[in-house]
């Protein structure tokens, strides 16, 4: 059984249905969705359908990310959230408004649904941003840290290659896991479009909501699967950039 890691999707549905024939998934796979996945491109209600179906014949493991929140929040309680609506929330709010009452509540279900992290049976934890607390996610204090913190991208980024996970200066947030995957930040941002190691910090974020491709990682051999960069599937369409 391969375990294969996903980025964040930002309703580019159409990348996520490529990169998934390019890693040729099967039923066997196990596959862990790092969130973030609505926001961006113009099919954002096609993306929840296609995942919410995904997961009655595949293994899937689905964690909530920071849009999933903020779409969720709107879809459950019609709030209004001008910062949202600028940063992708404009499209997404244009795919739910053809959606009826019914298939409306299925989605808000499946949101409900979602899992802040997992701990892998290598303990391996997949989240969607970070954690902040120093003994790990179980102590960790304010939930909502699981889809928005960047503070342990920005740790990892910044240490010492040369310093060890037994010097006592070596960050204890990063020594409870054997290896953490998340999204949240996009790679883009230092330049990058493949998914980068910093310590034992894999992010998997490659900017498809913006001019990135989306990305499958197995998480065992670190082979990579990108789809197009995600603008190119959607020719006239500005997704966040």
């Amino acid at each position: 059984m391969r375990t294969l890691v996903i980025g964040d999707i930002h309703s580019g549905l159409r990348a996520l249905q490529q990169v998934l024939e390019k890693a040729a998934v099967t039923r066997s796979d196990r596959l862990v969705f790092l969130g973030d996945y609505v926001d961006g491109w113009s099919e954002a209600v096609e993306t929840i359908a296609f995942l919410m179906q995904l997961r009655t014949t595949h293994n899937c493991i689905l964690l909530r990310g920071n849009h999933d929140e903020l779409c969720y929040d709107w879809l459950a309680g019609d709030k209004d959230n001008p910062v949202w609506r600028q940063h992708g929330g404009k499209a997404t709010m244009h795919s739910y408004s053809q959606l009826d009452e019914r298939a409306k509540l299925e989605h808000i279900a499946f949101y409900e649904s979602l899992e802040n992290y997992h701990i892998d049976e290598k303990n391996r934890i997949f989240l969607h941003a970070g954690f902040t607390n120093l003994k790990g996610v179980d102590f960790e204090y304010f939930s909502k840290t699981f889809y928005w913190d960047r503070t342990l991208w920005e740790l990892s980024l910044s240490l010492d290659p040369n310093l060890s996970p037994e010097d006592p200066w070596y960050p204890k947030r990063l020594t409870h896991y054997k290896e953490i995957y998340i999204g949240h930040t996009p790679v883009t941002r230092i330049g990058k479009t493949t998914p980068q190691n910093a310590a034992n910090v894999w992010n998997i974020d490659t900017g498809a909501a913006f001019k990135g491709p989306l990305s499958v990682m197995d998480v065992d051999t670190k082979e990579v699967w990108q789809s197009d960069p995600v603008y190119q599937l959607y020719p006239g369409e500005k997704g966040r950039n």
